[in-house]
């Protein structure tokens, strides 16, 4: 699943258009991170948590994760958080911290309107597609760099999970 989701988050990064998430329940562990690899996020406000849960569980994030985190979530305390006190943010806390853009009322059905709404006002603006994709990749460089790298991102350069990894997320799904 590491290298799968790697590329998932490349492909997020490359797309030549604006990207937004549209998260209308819990976004944890790799759901943080999906939807961390948009451009914008919209959280659901009434139901749902932000959460890394990898502490909790026992799992170490790839250094493409730490990427993520540092760019997509700049605010040290904030991050810190998130990742080391393993903290379930609401929308309305997500969004006054800086780590979603827009805590939305109304349902999940609401989040995705407001997303489609969103998405159509961009579309609108009629960017050069390639220009807006290598602005992505220059804002969120560090990002770039660590999932356009090879191998799965744990810092070995395998290009594969240690067995003692596994083992530990075997273990950590059957406690979920």
């Amino acid at each position: 699943m590491v290298g799968g989701l790697r590329r998932a988050v490349a492909d997020l990064l490359s797309l030549p258009m604006p990207t937004i998430a549209a998260v209308t329940g819990h976004a944890v562990a790799a759901g943080c991170l999906l939807a961390l690899s948009h451009d914008y996020v919209l959280m659901r406000a009434d139901r749902g948590f932000f959460y890394m849960s990898e502490l909790d569980i026992g799992i170490r994030l790839t250094d493409y994760f730490n990427a993520a985190l540092r760019n997509k979530i700049p605010a040290a305390r904030t991050r810190r958080d998130v990742v080391m006190r393993a903290a379930r943010m609401t929308a309305a806390e997500a969004e006054s911290a800086g780590v979603v853009d827009r805590a939305v009322g109304g349902g999940a059905a609401a989040v995705v309107e407001e997303a489609v709404r969103m998405g159509e006002e961009l579309a609108a603006r009629n960017w050069d597609s390639e220009v807006y994709a290598s602005v992505r990749k220059g804002v969120f460089a560090e990002m770039w760099r660590a999932v356009a790298e090879e191998g799965d991102g744990d810092g070995d350069g395998d290009g594969d999970e240690d067995d003692e990894e596994k083992e530990k997320k075997g273990a950590a799904r059957s406690r979920l």
